[in-house]
């Protein structure tokens, strides 16, 4: 999708994440893309280039049996796009934190994208 607008680009993303469609999720990105999570204000995974991306994508598939990331507000502007996010999953392994399988989480946060040539070049989850 060379002419699709970064609200389309996003929503394919998206689309393709709830799905655990790894090939749709890259689809959407960069070759440069780079993408960083931060939990609680510090940087917990950084990553750089689609193919340690599409590592971490089909790795992260293993952790849930469900999961659902929905837009609750859009902003765009030039080329930045800020979504807010409802986040929802149900996990399928027990982690260090002491979730464990079956337990539900939810969390609100912010997903910051950053468009070049139309596809996402960086991709920044807060929570």
């Amino acid at each position: 999708m060379l002419n699709s607008s970064p609200q389309q680009t996003i929503e394919s993303y998206i689309k393709a994440y709830n799905n655990f469609d790894v090939k749709g999720m890259l689809a959407q990105l960069h070759p440069e893309v780079e993408f960083e999570n931060y939990t609680n204000g510090e940087v917990t995974l950084s990553i750089k280039g689609i193919d340690a991306f599409k590592a971490q994508a089909a790795d992260a598939t293993k952790y849930f049996t469900q999961r659902e990331q929905k837009i609750t507000q859009l902003t765009i502007t030039d080329n930045i796009a800020e979504a807010q996010i409802d986040y929802t999953a149900i996990l399928a392994i027990d982690l260090p934190n002491g979730l464990k399988t079956g337990d539900k989480l939810e969390l609100k946060g912010k997903s910051v994208f950053t468009f070049k040539d139309g596809k996402i070049i960086r991709l920044q989850d807060y929570s």
